[in-house]
């Protein structure tokens, strides 16, 4: 390979690589680390970032944090997934959240940022956690694991591959996909034109029930409480708000399929909508839950429906529908939640 074809392909890895810094999560979690394969002589002496990425990095996963650093009063530090996630089990488990390293108590309130941490590691180069190449420091820090998530150029006909920048160009040469037969093509775009059939009806179910004559929208704030049960179990509600000259309730729960949530890694959240008055008459009722302007939770749209009576004035629990488990982390860690609820009355 050519001087200038090299210098082509790096800047093209390059800017794909800055791309997906910005479509970073602050507040992920940090991903597996890979086993370290290149032995050092203890005879050789390390540079400085070396001696300094071992001191700034996070003490729950011990590798250095891509977005906000948290401090203890005591001056441990912890990257921003693996503060939220501390918080999160605590909330669960309806404990008081510690330092790793020193058993001291931290919240929201009590640990602080670290902004000279998180410039420093800014600065630091990075290793790749697939092939251990070395990448110089801003805008390159986060981006250690986050190329991981490069898919093949085919996978809009099925192929599963992702992997790390530098081997996609190697898979793709290689890819089976490249070669289906057009039947096989067809069955695959066929699942892609279902996926946009799905989210046309989504969004054309709303626009209808725009058109409602009878529409409520109100901002919803849980807090959380422990039922009664030998193990309390978390769940949250929020205060009756009207609707429909109505009073209404809003329920939530984490893992609710599961009989202790604390044994899970993987949450997940679901709500219920209760109709606190009496009615003489049925309320056919659709709701969607949103972000709205007081909080900032992640949630993609998704229509649900009930039919409220006087006998069954309690809806199914059904999925509030956020991204993944850190999104649930993040919300389990703050003091209360906060979405606002679209209600349709037909």
């Amino acid at each position: 390979m050519s001087d200038t074809q090299a210098a082509s392909s790096s800047t093209e890895t390059t800017s794909e690589i800055v791309e997906n810094v910005e479509k970073s999560d602050d507040f992920a979690e940090p991903d597996a680390k890979k086993r370290k394969i290149i032995s050092k002589s203890p005879d050789k002496k390390y540079k400085l970032e070396d001696r300094l990425g071992g001191i700034l990095c996070c003490a729950v996963c011990l590798d250095l944090p891509r977005a906000a650093v948290y401090q203890c009063s005591n001056g441990h530090l912890m990257c921003v997934g693996c503060f939220t996630h501390l918080l999160a089990d605590a909330r669960l488990r309806d404990e008081m959240a510690t330092c790793p390293s020193c058993r001291v108590e931290i919240s929201k309130t009590s640990a602080i940022r670290n902004l000279a941490v998180e410039n420093a590691v800014s600065e630091l180069p990075s290793d790749c956690q697939f092939c251990s190449k070395q990448f110089p420091g801003t805008p390159w820090r986060g981006t250690r694991s986050r190329s991981v998530k490069r898919g093949c150029k085919f996978s809009r006909i099925g192929c599963p591959w992702r992997g790390p920048v530098h081997e996609r160009s190697v898979h793709e040469n290689e890819c089976a996909h490249q070669n289906r037969s057009g039947t096989e093509i067809m069955e695959a775009l066929q699942v892609l034109d279902q996926q946009l059939v799905d989210e046309r009806r989504l969004y054309d179910s709303i626009f209808d029930l725009l058109g409602y004559e009878k529409i409520a929208f109100n901002d919803v704030q849980l807090k959380p409480y422990r039922t009664d049960e030998f193990v309390h179990r978390l769940f949250y509600e929020s205060s009756r708000f009207s609707a429909f000259s109505n009073q209404w309730v809003v329920k939530a729960r984490i893992n609710n399929s599961q009989k202790d949530p604390t044994q899970s890694s993987e949450r997940d959240m679901t709500f219920q909508l209760i109709l606190k008055s009496r009615s003489s008459t049925p309320l056919s009722l659709w709701y969607i839950a949103l972000r709205g302007p007081v909080g900032d939770i992640k949630v993609k749209p998704r229509v649900y429906d009930f039919d409220f009576t006087e006998e069954n004035n309690e809806s199914p629990y059904v999925p509030l529908p956020l991204p993944d488990t850190t999104e649930c982390n993040r919300l389990l860690a703050a003091k209360t939640i906060n979405f606002r609820l679209i209600m349709f009355l037909s």
